[in-house]
């Protein structure tokens, strides 16, 4: 998946995480002119190029896309083993995981519940159905998967596991919540390779709803199921918290783009944007399975928790930019998704490094194309992104980031094995979807 890594002049700072990930050189050689290419609609290729004035001219040009190494060199930096594809859970645990989602569908539809509304009923049995167990699941398999590392072999009884994939699947309905809602919100067109709920039968913003159901519905699984267990008050607000959370996190990136009217280039910065992810996507990504694993393995001691979650939002601020990456210069075949990032203007770990490294002709190209759905302009910012060498720049990040995040799994304490950490480390290091 990844190969030899082409030089980059950026250096990353090697004493702190924070440092390691925010001390990204502002400087960089640009490679040739300040010339854009893009590719048209009607498949002639353009290039955007200042004439010397504020004023943008049009020249025809050759243009091939490039390919995008995302090898890396091992020369000053011990050997990372090759990142397995796919979830931190085997086969069987995944079958087994996907057996309990009828359970799941009928005790929030059919088992004696609105029983006088079933036109109600049927449609969120449809809504569960599409937008819940699609994708990898990976933060619900990786609850069970944590939840059999942390718990005693006693009390890994049948029940128990059970138990640990229907609070997996709470989780999945917290992220389906979170996407309908997030898809209407950034106009997205497909989601794990299918249509965004919203466009299914041209629903529309009626999908608001819809996503109301798959929040509350997760409550109503946790009462059914864990009221009566001594850690149902800690999942409750948890739950609740990082919900909370999350929340804040979109608001932020909400306002970074006016709520969609146009990207505020000045907030894009590293310290925005690191706010943005640790509250959008690292909370309930990474932080939230664990927890809940932690809760219900009867881990209860607040540095425990602490710990875990420290390293555990490292990994999601690790995740959101390869994230952002994929949206980018990945495959939509492979992703499920066609990205949107740059039509949307959002605040992205690209465009605060593009920002950081462009010539004052290029933030100006930069602020003309960024957050237009004009394929031209599209074309343009990744083109952009080529000459400021980001490809490069994010292999080197991605490798200095294993090797710190890893430095600090090494460090925790507190009864908790570190394999489950690096287990989830080699999961998502060099991902490609």
């Amino acid at each position: 998946m990844l190969g030899t890594v082409r030089k980059c002049g950026v250096a990353l700072a090697q004493t702190s995480w924070k440092e390691g990930r925010r001390c990204v050189s502002g400087t960089a050689s640009i490679a040739g002119s300040n010339q854009i290419t893009s590719i048209r609609n009607d498949g002639k290729n353009t290039s955007f190029s200042n004439d010397g004035t504020s004023r943008l001219v049009y020249q025809c040009k050759s243009y091939r896309p490039r390919s995008h190494s995302r090898s890396l060199s091992t020369a000053s930096s011990p050997s990372i083993p090759l990142a397995i594809s796919g979830t931190v859970a085997t086969k069987d645990e995944s079958r087994d995981f996907m057996a309990v989602f009828p359970d799941v569908v009928r005790d929030l539809t059919e088992t004696g519940r609105h029983l006088d509304i079933p036109d109600a009923t049927k449609w969120f049995a449809k809504v569960l159905q599409y937008n819940v167990p699609g994708g990898k699941k990976n933060r619900g398999l990786a609850l069970i998967y944590a939840y059999k590392a942390l718990a005693g072999k006693d009390e890994l009884t049948p029940e128990n596991i059970r138990l640990s994939q229907i609070m997996g699947w709470c989780v999945e309905m917290l992220q389906a919540y979170f996407l309908v809602l997030d898809d209407i919100m950034d106009n997205s067109v497909t989601r794990r390779g299918r249509p965004c709920w919203y466009l299914h039968k041209n629903l529309g913003t009626a999908a608001v709803n819809d996503g109301l159901l798959l929040e509350h519905g997760l409550y109503q699984l946790l009462s059914r199921y864990f009221r009566d267990k001594p850690y149902y008050i800690n999942v409750l607000e948890l739950f609740h918290d990082v919900a909370l959370k999350t929340t804040m996190g979109q608001t932020l990136d909400l306002l970074s783009t006016q709520f969609g009217a146009k990207p505020i280039l000045e907030k894009f910065t590293m310290d925005r944007y690191n706010s943005i992810v640790k509250y959008k996507t690292a909370y309930y990504s990474f932080h939230l399975p664990v927890a809940l694993a932690m809760y219900m393995a009867g881990f209860k001691d607040e540095e425990s928790h602490r710990q875990a979650k420290t390293i555990l939002l490292e990994m999601g601020q690790f995740f959101q930019v390869q994230d952002d990456f994929l949206d980018c210069f990945g495959d939509p075949e492979v992703t499920g998704k066609i990205g949107t990032d740059i039509q949307d203007g959002k605040c992205t770990w690209l465009a605060v490094v593009a920002l950081q490294r462009a010539t004052p002709e290029q933030k100006a190209l930069f602020a003309d194309c960024y957050g237009s759905k004009d394929p031209q302009k599209v074309a343009a910012v990744k083109e952009l992104y080529e000459q400021l060498g980001l490809s490069s720049t994010y292999a080197t990040y991605e490798e200095e980031s294993y090797n710190i995040i890893s430095t600090h799994i090494q460090q925790v304490s507190r009864g908790m094995p570190h394999k489950l950490f690096f287990k989830f480390m080699e999961k998502i290091y060099k991902r490609e979807c």
